[in-house]
């Protein structure tokens, strides 16, 4: 199912919805400002991301995984443009 995204008033970040059942993240920000292009979050989770046609991640698969390989997927990016929210909207990732 494909993730749909909502701008945030930030800059040029991309907002995604997570409903998996279980999870503690509500919510995966895509910042397209940051974003290089560089894949590691696709290497990590291609069930979650890929790359459209300006070579950003977006995210097509928002509860495909775990909450644990989805940190790391974020933690993988270089310029950390994934950015992870719980239900209360504390950001998880980055700290």
């Amino acid at each position: 199912m494909q993730s749909t995204p909502t701008t945030t008033n930030m800059a040029n970040q991309k907002e995604y919805t997570r409903k998996r059942e279980g999870s503690s993240i509500a919510k995966i920000v895509v910042d397209r400002d940051l974003c290089i292009g560089a894949a590691s979050c696709i290497a990590v989770s291609g069930e979650t991301y890929e790359l459209d046609n300006e070579n950003k991640a977006v995210v097509t698969g928002s509860d495909a995984v775990d909450d644990a390989t989805l940190i790391m997927s974020a933690e993988s990016c270089p310029t950390k443009a994934i950015l992870l929210f719980d239900k209360e909207g504390k950001q998880v990732f980055p700290k």
